[in-house]
């Protein structure tokens, strides 16, 4: 509720003849609601704006690997509107994998295509693990995720989550190596968190 009062101006006739105005009586009323706020973004110190991100709602980049023999390869994302990953305020990242047989895979972080720029840098060195110093006290750079062979279920989609690891990185890429499958054809997707 908004409580405005209102008052006789000095020079009106009304208060010339004398007649006394109130613009503020002995109590004050002071508003009281509930104001929702969105915070969307902020404008950063060369005035761009940069928006808030927010959790991706579905899997995207889904890629088809056909014919991918045992102790083959497939990198996704590589479609035309995911050539790779940029997990830039993401935080982390779920990961669907879909296989024609069931086995086990390898999974692990790579840097995406030399087509896709790190920042200002171009071509960067594709397919090659990312490392890093996940721990800050650690002196040495290690594998920022190579996973052992996970098991895979045929015609359904088994879904890994990474937490933190991967957060922020750009021009990312997902290796599956085929391991003890066969021949297969393999389908992944990610899917990203704040």
């Amino acid at each position: 509720m908004v409580y405005n009062r209102t008052g006789y101006a000095p020079w009106s006739l009304t208060r010339e003849a004398g007649v006394q105005s109130a613009t503020v009586d002995g109590t004050i009323e002071v508003p009281q609601y509930i104001q929702p706020t969105l915070d969307t973004g902020f404008v950063d110190d060369k005035g761009n704006w940069k928006g808030t991100k927010s959790s991706d709602e579905v899997f995207r980049g889904i890629t088809v690997g056909e014919a991918i023999p045992n102790s083959g390869t497939f990198l996704f994302p590589d479609t035309n509107d995911f050539p790779s990953i940029n997990m830039q305020g993401f935080s982390s990242i779920f990961i669907a994998i879909k296989t024609s047989s069931g086995g086990a895979a390898v999974l692990e972080a790579v840097r995406g295509p030399d087509t896709v720029p790190f920042a200002n840098l171009t071509p960067v060195n594709a397919g090659k693990t990312l490392k890093g110093n996940v721990d800050p006290a650690q002196e040495t750079l290690e594998n920022i995720f190579a996973d052992s062979a996970e098991s895979l279920t045929a015609n359904v989609w088994d879904i890994f989550i990474i937490q933190n690891r991967l957060a922020d990185q750009r021009n990312l890429q997902f290796k599956v190596t085929n391991t003890n499958m066969g021949s297969v054809t393999l389908e992944a997707g990610f899917m990203r968190l704040v």
